[in-house]
Formats: structure tokens, C-alpha cells, sequence
């Protein structure tokens, strides 16, 4: 393997009981064909449970949605739902978990850049899904999903679902630029059930300045913590300034 499997599951949050599930994820047919002694019917690459992971993530992603999004017509959830299993937008997850140093790949596709190809990555994210679903279980499978592909997306009404401002980022470069104490987040209360779990997420600089704010994975709801946090450290800012405006006259 390219980088030790521990790497992987740190990134990711998830650890593998049967180790061989993750590898077959991770190993292309390039480098599966390249073996002395291949498995038969091309069991030992990605190519069969990346079916699976694409079954398993489409429906995740479907009931996800339903459950967030009630009030939306259907053909805003398809077009939300499409846009989140594409293999643009699972290349950019890819991207995220710096999947591509993780596979193994054969000489020809290691030397064509196959690392970074998106239609690879995509793949390698479905079987990855499909082998933490066979190693854990459909809840396992659905917390990869609701944490790492579904991620800070919201509906926006009439147009399409960016990602979230850094805010996280961009509240550690204010708290650098004032001399504070850097932010520690903390989950404060989950709710809800499995598939559609709110998380509410406060981040803290220092004993005096806090936000909190809530939504359905860790890493949206603490980057809208970081925004709520921000907002108030900027408005702070802005009631300083006519005061030192009026100590300079």
C-alpha cells in the first residue's frame, strides 16, 4: 500500500476490522493484473465493490436528503441528489482525504498520473463506501456519507449547492492575528435519528468568546460555529473603531 492503512483510517474516522476489505478498495486492476498470481474473476481489485459502494451511496445520499429536506420537489432533490454522487463532485471528496496516495496502482497508470484522474478517485470513494459498509455495517457506510460526501451542502433555492466558507481557517487566522488563544471545538449535544443526526458543535477562544451552532455532520455544523463565532468577533471590531476614531481627534 502506498501510505500506511492507519493513515487512511485516521482521515476518514472509521477502523477496519478485516483490513483485506480496505485493500481490495484500494487496489486499481492495473495493479491486480500486474500480479504473479491474480485472484479469479478479478476479485482482488476495486471494480465489483465500487458497484456495490454506488447502490450504497445513492441510496445514503437519497434518504439523507428526504429526511433533511422535506419541503423540496422532487426534482430538486434529483438535481441535489446527482450533483453529490457525480464524479466531479467525489473526485473533490477524493481530493479531501488525499484517497490518491492511498491506492495501489499498476506502472502504466501510476505513470499517467492515475492518482489524481477523477473517474479513478470517484470509483476508489465508492469502493471504499462498499468496503466499510461490508467491514461495518450500513451505519458505518452511512456516517462516512453524512460526514465526508454530504458534508456542509445545503440546498440553495433556484441554484446549485456550493461548500461552506472555510470559516474554521479563517477564525484560526484572526485568532493568530490578535494574539488569542487558538479555538477548541466541542460536540455539546446530538439528536435525532441515525440516518438525519444533528450535531450541535460550540467553538471556543479563550474563556470569553464562544459560538455554537447546529446541523447534520461535525464538520458543517462546527464550520457554522466558526461563522457564528466570527461574525461576533468582527462585530466587536466594528463597535471599537468610532471610539478610537474619536481618541485620535
Amino acid at each position: 500500500m502506498s501510505a500506511e492503512p492507519e493513515v487512511l483510517e485516521g482521515t476518514i474516522g472509521y477502523s477496519f476490522r478485516n483490513r483485506d476489505l480496505l485493500l481490495r478498495a484500494l487496489t486499481h486492476k492495473s495493479h491486480a493484473h500486474e500480479r504473479s498470481t491474480p485472484g479469479e474473476n478479478g476479485t482482488d481489485d476495486n471494480e465489483q465493490i465500487e458497484f456495490l459502494g454506488d447502490a450504497i451511496l445513492g441510496f445514503l445520499v437519497s434518504e439523507s436528503l428526504f429526511a433533511r429536506h422535506p419541503r423540496l420537489p422532487e426534482g430538486r432533490l434529483s438535481k441535489l441528489k446527482a450533483h453529490l454522487v457525480s464524479a466531479a463532485y467525489l473526485h473533490e471528496v477524493a481530493q479531501r482525504l488525499d484517497l490518491g496516495r492511498h491506492l495501489l496502482l499498476g506502472k502504466g497508470e501510476e505513470l499517467s498520473g492515475g492518482r489524481d484522474k477523477k473517474a479513478l478517485l470517484g470509483d476508489a470513494i465508492e469502493a471504499l463506501i462498499a468496503a466499510i459498509h461490508l467491514d461495518g455495517g450500513i451505519e458505518a457506510a452511512r456516517g462516512f456519507v453524512l460526514e465526508h460526501v454530504i458534508g456542509g451542502y445545503s440546498p440553495v433555492p433556484g441554484g446549485e449547492s456550493p461548500p461552506l466558507t472555510d470559516f474554521k481557517s479563517t477564525l484560526q487566522e484572526v485568532a493568530q492575528a490578535r494574539k488569542m488563544p487558538q479555538p477548541r471545538y466541542t460536540i455539546v449535544k446530538q439528536r435525532g435519528p441515525e440516518h438525519a443526526k444533528l450535531f450541535t458543535v460550540e467553538v471556543r477562544v479563550g474563556s470569553e468568546w464562544s459560538g455554537q451552532a447546529e446541523d447534520f455532520s461535525k464538520k458543517s455544523a462546527g464550520q457554522k460555529a466558526a461563522h457564528v463565532l466570527l461574525d461576533k468577533l468582527m462585530a466587536e471590531e466594528d463597535s471599537a473603531r468610532p471610539e478610537e476614531a474619536t481618541s485620535e481627534a
